[in-house]
């Protein structure tokens, strides 16, 4: 089918889910059909981090915030090359983009990178009905209307449970990352290079922010596909291994679980988001299914050790389950709102983990302290 207009002249466009709920509105990015579970995101700026955050691949994206885009784009804020989501919901797209960091509006950027978009949707109608029926597959289009059809696509679509989305947004061979954080001073760049600790990030869809802190601290950063063997990333000497970020279930990727536990007794590691999963999932440990998800740059998370507070942001649809936890485990941090674990520690090896985004792109700063930590770890890595 062909996309039908307004009497503006806007093409229309549904989204539908699989229990049948229909939420009309017009095409405000690319014109198509696309399916994808679909879930809310509670920030209200950080829309082109959102976008371009591989942990999106092969979900449909709602802001909450009643108004999307009106600070524009620019490539220097974006968090992979190109978007990895499946398709983005808003209740308004501005029609202006009024910043100077800006070069361009929204609406031309989703059509540039062929994402498709909906806009005039009751946002509020949709994400209460997440919140009580829980995450569910849907169809995005432009070019089919009907009803009837857009719930059986979305019925008949693939779920995020069992599927390994890592291989679509992994990179495809070993690369050196060389750019840091505009407002950070390089601490320890001027250093010899063979004096750099060596941080090696496996990169399962990572958030570009993170290489960006441990550059921007003076390391040499060398970022390797995440089916990368064991012996592979060893023959790269590091002095600490990271464990990105990434999209859907971590219980399929077995190569990652057994990489990860033959690399737990001879280097430190970190882990943030779904490296948080891998590294429970390698220790033995298992993850299940959130109902709706955390996604948002407010998440109130305690240390448990200091007991202090951290806003953090966070973007995770799974989480590690605590009946599980073998005694090699600790837990660091606790998520607030639903009291599910957001940090791990081993206490057999330099190991730690949390479920939340601490290189803060876009969101809070209250968690830079775990780079401090990793950086000590890799220093002394160094020393020894």
């Amino acid at each position: 089918m062909h996309a039908q207009n307004d009497l503006n002249g806007a093409p229309l466009a549904k989204l539908a889910l699989e229990d049948g709920s229909i939420y009309s509105g017009k095409a405000t990015g690319a014109l198509g059909e696309v399916t994808g579970e679909v879930v809310f995101n509670t920030a209200m700026t950080g829309y082109q981090e959102i976008l371009t955050d591989p942990s999106y691949c092969g979900q449909i994206v709602t802001m909450t915030y009643p108004e999307i885009g009106n600070y524009g784009v620019n490539e220097a804020d974006v968090e992979h090359r190109k978007p990895a989501l499946s398709g983005f919901v808003v209740r308004e797209s501005s029609r202006i983009d009024s910043n100077f960091r800006s070069e361009g509006g929204l609406s031309d950027y989703l059509r540039k990178h062929n994402v498709v978009a909906i806009a005039g949707v009751d946002t509020r109608a949709l994400v209460r009905r997440i919140r009580e029926t829980g995450a569910m597959r849907g169809v995005l289009s432009t070019t089919d209307l009907d009803d009837a059809s857009l719930v059986a696509k979305a019925k008949a679509s693939l779920g995020l449970v069992g599927r390994d989305l890592v291989r679509e947004v992994m990179p495809a061979q070993q690369s050196k990352w060389e750019h840091g954080l505009d407002e950070w001073t390089q601490v320890g760049a001027s250093a010899a290079a063979g004096n750099q600790p060596h941080v090696v990030c496996l990169d399962f869809g990572m958030k570009w922010n993170i290489p960006r802190h441990f550059h921007a601290r003076g390391n040499r950063v060398t970022i390797l596909p995440g089916t990368t063997s064991t012996e592979e990333i060893l023959a790269t000497q590091p002095d600490g291994v990271f464990l990105s970020n990434g999209p859907g279930d971590p219980e399929p990727l077995e190569y990652a679980h057994k990489t990860i536990s033959e690399l737990l007794p001879q280097v430190p590691v970190f882990g943030i988001c779904l490296g948080h999963q891998l590294l429970a999932l390698a220790c033995g440990a298992k993850t299940f299914k959130l109902k709706f998800g955390h996604r948002g740059v407010n998440q109130p998370v305690q240390d448990l050790e200091t007991s202090k507070v951290e806003i953090t942001t966070q973007n995770h649809g799974f989480a590690v389950d605590e009946d599980s936890l073998p005694s090699c485990l600790e837990i660091t941090h606790r998520n607030l709102n639903d009291n599910t674990i957001a940090g791990l520690r081993h206490k057999e090896s330099g190991a730690f983990s949390v479920q939340y985004h601490p290189e803060a792109a876009s969101g809070p700063h209250d968690s830079h302290y775990l780079f401090e930590k990793f950086q000590a770890m890799l220093a002394g890595a160094v020393k020894g």
